[in-house]
Formats: structure tokens, sequence, C-alpha cells
């Protein structure tokens, strides 16, 4: 189900009401992340150069003629290589606190206008499945900082992070007013791996020229379209028992 969610949501992408869509939560994104630069830019390298200052891996970066440059103005490096991100991750977040009520509106009017509402989620559920990604995103980057020093690690390891931060944000919000408590539930539960999956694609997908710009607003139409279509096909699966007593 993953591809088939993918090519829908950069179809749903191209309609009119989702491209502006994208505009405000981006441009808000980047304005608050440029405000925070212009007042704390200092203080943030300060930090991050006081935090790995030491460590193993930036003491044989010292060591090596190369690398020593670069560890000398490490700080200034790794924010920058976290500035887009941080304006993504931000833009995801307004998407998924705002605008989703209306991408689910829009999808499941024009794909799925015969799927049942049935809201087993609501405000609640959707604020606390957002504090609750928002605190592991935070505390993993955290934990694994140093490791995005490691050559080979460091382009896995942001789209692992971005994809929980995507599975964990727009998974919920995807199903909240169309599946049933227990549904939403049983979804989420058995469909992890892929819903990860789907969540590192997104993530993958901000690295694509033109297509990037658009990555949060594409994530939670993939994440609706995975949502509805697999809610979809659970209501209209024919019930084992019924299937078994019709074929005998």
């Amino acid at each position: 189900m993953l591809m088939p969610s993918l090519i829908r949501a950069f179809l749903s992408l191209l309609h009119p009401r989702m491209l502006a869509l994208m505009i405000w939560p981006l441009a808000l994104a980047l304005a608050l992340w440029i405000a925070l630069a212009a007042l704390f830019w200092g203080r943030a390298v300060a930090g991050v150069d006081a935090m790995l200052g030491g460590t193993p891996v930036v003491e044989w970066m010292f060591a090596v003629a190369p690398l020593a440059v670069i560890a000398a103005h490490l700080g200034w490096i790794l924010l920058l290589l976290l500035f887009v991100p941080l304006v993504l991750v931000t833009a995801t977040l307004i998407i998924g606190a705002f605008a989703m009520p209306m991408m689910v509106n829009h999808v499941a009017g024009r794909d799925y206008p015969r799927l049942a509402r049935r809201q087993g989620g609501g405000v609640v559920g959707s604020a606390w499945s957002a504090f609750v990604a928002l605190l592991w995103f935070c505390a993993l980057v955290a934990v694994s900082l140093p490791l995005w020093l490691v050559p080979l690690l460091w382009p896995v390891l942001p789209a692992l992070l971005l994809g929980y931060l995507n599975y964990r944000m727009f998974a919920y919000d995807a199903l909240a007013e169309h599946a049933s408590p227990d549904e939403l539930g049983r979804i989420l539960r058995e469909d992890r791996a892929p819903l990860f999956a789907l969540g590192v694609v997104v993530a993958l997908a901000g690295h694509v020229p033109v297509l990037g710009f658009f990555a949060p607003l594409y994530g939670g139409l993939a994440f609706i379209h995975y949502g509805l279509a697999r809610l979809d096909g659970f209501r209209t699966a024919p019930i084992e028992g019924v299937a078994r007593r019709v074929e005998e």
C-alpha cells in the first residue's frame, strides 16, 4: 500500500487548494527560525561546541589534518545542517496541528466519499500524540547528535528521525476523523512498520528538488491516503467466519 499511497498523495498535492495550503506553514516556520537564528545564533554555536568538545569523535577529527578545520567550526556547520530540517519539522508540526483536518476532508471527499466517519480520535488525542512525538524526537536528536559526524551515519540518521516524527505526527490525525476507537488502535498497532517506512520515504522526499519544498504537505497527504485506504479495506474485507460458511 505504500506505493499507491505515495502516488495518490502526489496527485492530491497538485490540486491548487493543497498547493496553497503549503505556503503559510512553510513561511511561518521559515520566519520563526530566521528570527531565532538572529537572536540566539552565537549562543547556540557555543552550546553545540561545549556539548561536543572533548568527545572521541571530535578529538579524532582534530588529530586528522583535513578534518581539523571542520572540527574547529563544528558548531556553525552542524547548525547550518540542522536549519533546513528544523524548518521542515516546524512546518510538519504546524500542518499536523492546524491543516490536517482540511487535508483529510479534501482527500476523503474526492477519493473516499462513502467512508463513514466514526470519529475515534479527537483534539486531546491528537495533541497528546504530537507532544509525545516531539518529545521523543528531541530526545533522539540530542542522543544521536555526535553520531551525525560519522560519514556513513549522517545521511541515515536524519531520515530515520524525521521518518519517526512523520509517522507519529500524521498517522493518528489521518485516521482520527473516520476510524472508530477500535479501528484506530488496531491500525496504529498492526501497521507500525509500514507507517514508519512511509514516514522515512516522505523524509527522503524532502531531499528531492522542488518536491522537498512540499515535503510536509506531501507527507500528510501520503498518510491520509494510506490510512483511509487501509480503513476502507478493513471495513470491506469479508468476515472470516461468514466467508467460510459461504464457501461451504
